[in-house]
Order: structure tokens, then C-alpha cells, then sequence
């Protein structure tokens, strides 16, 4: 059976116009914005457990030349799909972001949970220097301010810990 040239471009036309649909997305419930997530304590229940993966990292920021240092503490937040929405409303981003305090806290995500700040680790930065132990393998949302000559910056950081390392980040 022979396949004429013009048929055979058909059918590979057909062909790829079917795989593209496939790679389109939609969100969750077809057409619309997609859902809200809600908070779960269960989807923070894994970054409870005590493990042997540790974070190490340093804040170097710099702005037009000059390098600012961390003003405060550093704070940890499990990565969970609240979290993220969380995240991604306040920051812009949930890989990183350097955003000005002031435009975040515009920003004002309403809360009525707050029940997953019971979640987040918080650790001093001193010498421009923070670590986080006896985490477990997960994703981690890092956030801390910076004074960048008088306007306070916060900075946010996406860190995957794996293999029960220690993974080094520089802010």
C-alpha cells in the first residue's frame, strides 16, 4: 500500500497538532483561574521530622557595586502547595527574588490561616553567614531582609535539600 505525499503531510500535520494539544495546560477544573490552595497541615507534616540534610549559606546581595549584609534573622518555610501560592503572590517568583519590604507587604496576602507560621524555622544571620540543621530531604522557601542603604530588601531563595547534604546557597 503506497501513502500518497500529500496524504502523508496530512496525517503528520494531524499527528503534531494532536501532540501540541496534549502539551497544553489548563488549569485545574478546565477554563478559569486555577484553585486556591488552602492550608493542610498535612502537607507540612514531612518538614517536622528530624533528618541529616543541613543548609549553609551566606547573603551577599548587591546593588549598583555595593554588597549589603543580612539585617535580622533568616527564616525557613517548608515548600508545600500553600506555601508556594503564598509565595508566588508575595515574591513574584517561587525560585528567588529580591523585592523591597515595603512592595510586599502591599502586596498583603490574606491569611486566615496562619496557622502554617508554626512551620517555619528561623535562625539568626550574623557575619552575613546562616545555617539550618537536622532538616529532612524537601523543599525550603529561605527569606531574609537586607538593609540596602535604607531601604530594606527581602530576599527570597528556593533550596532543595537531597541526600541528607549540605546544601551551600548564596543569597
Amino acid at each position: 500500500m503506497s501513502v500518497r505525499p500529500a496524504r502523508l503531510a496530512l496525517v503528520l500535520a494531524a499527528a503534531l497538532s494532536a501532540t501540541l494539544a496534549a502539551c497544553a495546560t489548563t488549569p485545574p477544573g478546565g477554563y478559569g483561574p486555577p484553585a486556591t490552595a488552602v492550608f493542610n497541615a498535612g502537607d507540612f507534616a514531612w518538614s517536622q521530622r528530624s533528618g541529616p540534610a543541613a543548609i549553609e549559606g551566606r547573603v551577599d546581595y548587591r546593588r549598583d557595586g555595593v554588597a549589603y549584609g543580612c539585617s535580622g534573622s533568616v527564616g525557613l518555610t517548608p515548600d508545600t502547595p500553600y506555601t508556594r501560592q503564598r509565595f508566588a503572590a508575595l515574591y513574584g517568583s517561587t525560585d528567588r527574588a529580591a523585592v523591597p519590604e515595603a512592595v510586599v507587604r502591599a502586596r498583603n496576602v490574606p491569611d486566615p490561616n496562619a496557622d502554617y507560621r508554626a512551620y517555619v524555622r528561623s535562625e539568626p544571620c550574623q557575619n552575613g553567614r546562616f545555617q539550618f540543621t537536622g532538616l529532612p530531604d524537601g523543599g525550603w522557601f529561605l527569606i531574609t531582609p537586607v538593609d540596602a542603604g535604607g531601604e530594606r530588601i527581602v530576599l527570597m531563595r528556593f533550596v532543595q535539600t537531597r541526600g541528607g547534604r549540605v546544601t551551600q546557597v548564596v543569597m
